[in-house]
């Protein structure tokens, strides 16, 4: 059995900072310990923004997006393209999408995908929303940008057939090949995927 090296709040400071994705605990640990020997110039300003953030933080009623207000930053944004939804399981895919700056459109966030063994159903999704979005006539393409998993192709699916009398053109990511990936390397799955959407050059 390990022993404390430091008092109770110091132990729970590395515990929560655990929870965090990416961090275990001795990565935790690290943090915390920087964070102790910067607490002027870190802890402080950290304390004071995750406060802040818990007060100000709703979830989009029109996207589902994280935000400060609501509507949020991008569906507000006037640059955007209002004739494209892209669709994302998460915001944290929806914040991917923006790093990458891959495309300037509204977006759609999900809170999940379809998954009969977890319990997840099409009530548990923001799915009725999407279909009701997708019938404003200002809406042209509805992008699927969903996980290349079994739970994400069954929702792209689901999804489909929900949008197949709305007035849209419904495409979803492209599967295969990644930039910069060798083929050697590549499982049968992602080759078998690259084959199939194959584009005239």
């Amino acid at each position: 059995m390990s022993r404390g090296t430091a008092g109770p709040e110091i132990e729970r400071l590395i515990q929560l900072l655990a929870k965090l994705p990416g961090l275990g605990p001795r990565s935790a640990r690290r943090a915390a310990l920087h964070l102790i020997k910067k607490r002027e110039q870190l802890m402080s300003p950290l304390a004071d923004a995750i406060e802040t953030a818990r007060e100000k933080i709703v979830i989009c009623s029109v996207c589902g997006n994280i935000d400060t207000h609501n509507p949020c930053t991008v569906c507000t944004d006037v640059k955007r393209d209002p004739s494209l939804i892209v669709v994302v399981a998460d915001v944290a895919d929806l914040w991917a999408l923006e790093r990458a700056n891959a495309v300037n459109a509204r977006y759609h966030v999900l809170g999940g995908t379809l998954s009969p063994l977890d319990g997840v159903g099409p009530a548990d999704l923001t799915i009725d929303a999407l279909v009701s979005r997708a019938h404003d006539p200002a809406v042209k393409e509805v992008i699927l940008a969903l996980n290349a998993t079994v739970d994400g192709q069954t929702t792209v699916h689901y999804i489909t057939d929900l949008l197949h009398n709305a007035e849209v053109k419904v495409t979803r990511l492209a599967h295969g090949v990644p930039v910069g990936g060798e083929l050697d390397y590549l499982d049968e799955g992602t080759l078998s995927a690259a084959m199939r959407q194959r584009t005239l050059i």
